[in-house]
């Protein structure tokens, strides 16, 4: 019974996940939106949905090819199989669980890496997006693998001794690891991580480090760290992020956004990042985040080493990493609707920091900085409303612009 909704599961998520993206794919129009007038231009628009439509064939392939491949593994007892193979030469519990994920993980990274250097080399190099190389992408795939495996390996072997060896209580020193690791790349992230793939300079003096320490001081937010990072050696797209807290937090710029906007655009997508640290959300994504992973870590529990479980994927040997397979697909449902709540509140936040840069008489700034962005980007502007509300974490950007006129007025 539990094999078979394994399998429905995998199925459903599947046919769901699809439909939504032809829900998208069906509002794909030669003709411009009247929505959208004004917007983009009947060229820009045009290559946009040839953009859209080539990462649309791309996603639907990959996810055909991932789909087949589980359900071939899950029909055959690929599972058991690889568990059993490991086992004939391993015969620590830990290393058995650390090699058949790893055999899976690089297993993953083998079958999509055709996928990544096809959307990277080709479709993103066809719209102008792409500036890497093929040197900087293999060394970022190399640089990611051995961050995988030293990272992810020894959290991953601390949460097997963890739950092998703690009972009851496994979960709460799962918990508690995988906190104090969230706090610690919330401080850190940009200190160690980000230098690894970019550099990071401090914001030269000049017209726009006086415009957003101007800014920032007439906020209230003490800001002395500003930096920016050489996005545009692999893409053109812009962006900036708030990373840090307290004394550690500090404001990135891609230099591709200093590239695309005006200083006054610059300044009000920066409000708007303020804005989340004054709204308190990052704080309230941080608690929400360890929550929910208390949540998880709370009922993972009850799937690692069971028997019924481990019958159910092949194996008559119970095991923390076949109860982790099993988690990851019978949980999905519940994940979904988890994640569905979390991207209400998101957008929710998205609108309140919005409304906190248009307070400081930045709204029409950010309204125009925002369709650069967006424009430059060939985002889709006009996604399917079942899209937004199940996956997007921020509001499309005309819902953005129509609450911020919104604000504008009042």
């Amino acid at each position: 019974m539990i094999y078979y909704t394994i399998l429905l599961f995998v199925i459903l998520d599947f046919l769901w996940t699809q439909y939504l993206a032809y829900r998208n794919r069906k509002r794909m129009n030669p003709n411009i939106p009247e929505q959208l007038i004004g917007i983009y231009d009947q060229e820009k628009y045009q290559k946009q949905q040839a953009y859209q439509k080539e990462n649309s064939r791309i996603g639907l392939f990959s996810g055909f090819v991932s789909f087949v491949i589980i359900l071939l593994i899950l029909v055959f007892n690929g599972f058991g199989y690889l568990d059993q193979y490991v086992r004939g030469y391993i015969h620590n519990s830990i290393l058995v669980s650390l090699a058949f994920i790893g055999i899976l993980y690089i297993g993953n990274e083998i079958i999509s890496l055709p996928f990544s250097l096809y959307d990277t080399f080709v479709i993103e190099k066809k719209y102008g997006f792409n500036k890497s190389t093929l040197q900087i992408f293999w060394i970022d795939q190399l640089k990611g693998l051995i961050l995988s495996v030293i990272l992810g390996g020894l959290i991953l072997t601390l949460l097997i001794w963890f739950y092998n060896g703690f009972g009851n209580y496994a979960w709460l020193y799962a918990w508690g690891l995988i906190t104090a690791f969230s706090l610690f790349m919330t401080l850190f992230y940009s200190n160690i991580i980000v230098p690894l793939f970019n550099k990071q300079t401090p914001l030269e003096p000049g017209e726009l480090r006086n415009a957003i320490e101007k800014f920032s001081q007439k906020a209230g937010f003490e800001l002395t760290n500003i930096y920016v990072m050489d996005a545009s050696k692999r893409s053109t797209k812009a962006n900036a992020y708030f990373t840090g807290l307290g004394s550690k937090k500090r404001i990135v710029l891609f230099d591709t956004l200093i590239n695309d906007l005006t200083t006054d655009e610059i300044v009000a997508v920066l409000a708007h990042e303020i804005g989340h640290y004054k709204k308190k959300h990052i704080i309230q994504h941080l608690i929400t985040s360890i929550l929910y992973i208390g949540v998880l870590l709370f009922i993972l529990s009850f799937f690692l080493n069971n028997s019924t479980l481990a019958l159910a994927l092949g194996s008559e040997i119970p095991s923390f990493h076949l109860g982790i397979i099993a988690f990851s697909i019978l949980f999905t449902p519940i994940s979904l609707l988890l994640g569905l709540l979390m991207n209400m509140a998101s957008r929710k936040n998205e609108y309140e920091a919005d409304a906190y840069a248009a307070s400081f008489g930045l709204g029409d700034s950010l309204i125009s900085g925002l369709k650069k962005l967006s424009v430059e980007a060939l985002s889709n502007l006009n996604p399917d409303p079942w899209n937004v509300f199940v996956y997007y974490s921020h509001p499309t950007l005309l819902q953005r612009i129509e609450r911020l006129r919104l604000n504008n007025q009042e």
